[in-house]
């Protein structure tokens, strides 16, 4: 009996590319964002931007840590759902750049 290659696990990295805020109080409005997916062989990535709504309460621009604006922006794009969507579609793409089931070129 063949033994059958373990998948690799695949490691999600979310960063804030960049922040867009008003100079006046430091309101965050918008998030740029990035998911990098990589498991070691292969990677994927994605990029886009989320607007937010002015909380009652701000948290002073220079007290805002990355971790928490991903959380805003997770929150903003759909919360766990969206993020496992987001997710599932970068697996998909390094699931087919693992064992590719298209490909290009001519046969000469």
């Amino acid at each position: 009996m063949a033994e059958s290659t373990p998948t690799p696990t695949t490691i999600f990295t979310w960063k804030i590319a960049q922040l867009e805020r008003e100079c006046s109080d430091g309101f965050v409005f918008t998030s740029h964002y990035t998911v990098d997916a990589n498991d070691g062989t292969y990677s994927a990535g994605a990029y886009g931007s989320v607007g937010f709504q002015r909380p009652e309460k701000l948290i002073p621009y220079a007290d805002l840590t990355e971790d928490l604006v991903v959380s805003w922006t997770q929150e903003a794009l759909g919360g766990d759902e969206k993020v496992a969507e987001i997710q599932a579609a970068l697996e998909a793409n390094i699931a087919e750049q693992r064992q590719p089931t298209k490909a290009s070129g001519v046969p000469w």
